[in-house]
């Protein structure tokens, strides 16, 4: 068995990584992709590599004689002089004869892969193998569909796929294993052929689409499942192969907290971190988006005073005293700048953005670290006093406490007698059990205390994250206007306008959710309640604050990425919780929570047994 490696291309969409080297060149987390494509080949006891080269073709062939001079691989040199005017079915095409003497590994130079892939392929009794992965979204080219007993029926170029058949999808990996009598009497007359008539700047799959609907030889798809790999077209790819690959638990985790979302692009994350409903939108709601997309996406968004209109009727209260904006960050920005030179009071460990908005005034923390990370309504009324503002999320973010509304409503009046401006967040209040939910966004109360400012993040409570949208309601309507000169014109796409508009078809689907919510935070605090090494903290949000006591928070987040690719919150870097190891829990649908907590209690067992 020997293995051949495509290696002539250009890269160009990968700028400064392949400015002076071809991708194999290129780095991920600390490895050459070529050094990696080398230890799997040895790992799987193949000691023949054949290399077509071209752009920059001398730095790799320099590089490979000089690292491996004493390995026991047998190298293989062809260069491929027209790279910049042909494709890989050439380069393919160039190492003919070497295909005529061997069953050979073919293999992308752009690609990173698990290593034991390449040993289970040569391990498999089938001759004629592609290496495939069941499709996910962020994929991009050809495609196959196999029969029962896994052989492959098609293979579909990405501009032929469709979109209604996905799950049923496999993508190609771009390894193969071809046996030398398929390359001599079969794939190799053929790609002549196809050249002659067609021409080399074309890929190799394009053949392989026509060879598995003209020829009788079947070729396997053998699934990968699980096994990491991924596809480095552009430095996006690099970027993500780079925490995909990272070996190293504490540095992946961080990478990962870096790109503050976008997750849904790595494969099999669980993602605890970010505080989403997953119960909502509904299917049919989802469906209805769907059917609208085409026009949502090429038609402009209203402008401001319609977006407040559908606002309004969402929240049930008159379009002057609220304002929509490109998620609740956009508003609280907004807020900062309006209210620059204010005295400024803010309830800590909080959302950050309520610190970070502010950084030009003089700001009190009230620290509620003091009181368990729950709320003393006395701090609260005593800090309204010589502050003009008062900053509150209600429930606590990241504690999930809660001011029940007979403590809030004697907050209210406590600032409005002393001339001081309450923000009260809402964005987690609709997840409060039945008994305790009030919410202050009602015409009565915000009339009644035009000193009252709610803010509301709809992404977090309405599962929408991706759509970016955000509320604030105030009777102060001199406010409102400030708060809407400072904000972009169009702020909201038309996909969240259309969002919004339809939004009250579907109130109860959404209370519905919210219900669920409750019920799986109630399931999971009795049983963390169980878990020895842990503590629970009651909460109100769809969220828990953890204490893991004498474990280290930090390391448990970065093992549970590696081992499970569950991504916590980490809260020992916050402000209040660096001398301790606590987490934050995101509540998700009731198979997820099962798998995380199952991961929790027996990593905890674990450690308690040694």
């Amino acid at each position: 068995m020997q293995a051949l490696m495509l290696a002539a291309g250009m890269g160009k969409r990968l700028g400064k990584y392949t400015k002076e080297n071809t991708k194999s060149m290129v780095e991920v987390s600390g490895q050459k992709l070529i050094d990696r494509a080398v230890d799997a080949l040895v790992l799987a006891g193949i000691k023949k590599l054949i290399i077509v080269v071209g752009y920059c073709g001398e730095n790799l062939i320099n590089y490979v004689k000089t690292k491996y001079q004493n390995s026991d691989m047998t190298f293989e040199f062809i260069n491929n002089k027209d790279y910049a005017k042909t494709n890989n079915i050439y380069s393919f095409y160039l190492a003919k004869e070497y295909l005529k003497d061997d069953d050979t590994i073919l293999m992308e130079s752009d690609l990173i892969y698990d290593p034991t892939i390449i040993k289970k392929l040569i391990d498999s009794p089938h001759k004629n193998i592609a290496t495939i992965a069941k499709y996910e979204s962020y994929m991009d080219g050809t495609v196959v569909t196999v029969d029962k007993d896994g052989f492959i029926k098609e293979f579909v170029d990405k501009n032929e796929m469709d979109l209604d058949n996905l799950k049923n999808y496999y993508k190609t990996v771009n390894i193969y294993k071809l046996s030398k009598e398929f390359c001599t009497n079969i794939y190799i007359p053929f790609l002549e052929a196809y050249m002659k008539a067609y021409g080399v700047d074309s890929y190799y799959e394009t053949t392989l689409k026509a060879i598995a609907h003209l020829s009788k030889t079947k070729m396997y798809g053998f699934d990968i499942g699980a096994l990491p790999w991924y596809e480095i077209d552009d430095a996006l790819d690099l970027d993500t192969a780079n925490v995909l690959f990272n070996k190293q638990n504490d540095s992946k985790y961080s990478m990962l907290a870096s790109k503050f979302g976008g997750y849904w692009k790595y494969p099999g994350l669980k993602d605890y971190f970010y505080l989403v409903n997953p119960y909502f939108p509904s299917q049919s709601m989802i469906k209805k988006m769907e059917n609208e997309l085409p026009k949502l996406i090429s038609g402009y968004p209203s402008g401001q005073a319609m977006q407040d209109k559908n606002l309004s009727r969402l929240l049930n209260v008159s379009e002057e005293f609220v304002v929509a904006g490109n998620g609740a960050a956009e508003l609280i920005s907004a807020l900062g700048v309006v209210l620059t030179g204010k005295k400024i009071a803010v309830g800590v460990p909080t959302f950050n953005e309520y610190v970070r908005c502010f950084k030009k005034s003089e700001i009190q923390k009230i620290d509620n670290s003091k009181h368990d990370y729950g709320y003393n309504i006395n701090d609260y009324c005593d800090a309204t006093i010589n502050n003009d503002v008062l900053c509150i999320v209600n429930p606590d973010n990241p504690s999930g406490s809660f001011i029940d509304y007979q403590d809030m409503l004697e907050l209210i009046k406590v600032a409005e007698k002393n001339n001081c401006l309450l923000v009260i967040d809402e964005s987690f209040v609709d997840f409060a059990d039945e008994e305790k939910y009030y919410t202050l966004i009602n015409e009565d109360i915000l009339l009644t205390y035009p000193n009252l400012i709610v803010v509301k993040s709809l992404g977090k409570s309405y599962g929408i994250g991706g759509l970016r949208l955000g509320a604030i309601a105030c009777s102060n309507t001199n406010l409102l206007s400030e708060i809407k000169s400072k904000m972009q014109i169009w702020n909201i796409n038309s996909i969240a306008e259309y969002f919004l508009q339809i939004s009250n078809i579907y109130a109860k689907d959404y209370k519905f959710s919210c219900r669920k919510i409750a019920q799986e935070r109630k399931k999971m605090i009795e049983r963390l309640s169980q878990i020895k090494g842990t503590r629970v903290y009651p909460s109100e949000a769809n969220y828990l604050l953890i204490d893991l006591k004498n474990t280290s928070s930090k390391k448990f987040c970065a093992d549970a990425l590696s081992e499970a690719n569950i991504f916590l919150k980490d809260l020992s870097t916050k402000d209040y919780f660096s001398d301790k190891n606590f987490i934050r829990l995101a509540i998700r649908n009731e198979k997820d929570n099962d798998y995380v907590l199952d991961y929790i209690e027996n990593k905890l067992k674990q450690k308690g047994k040694n």
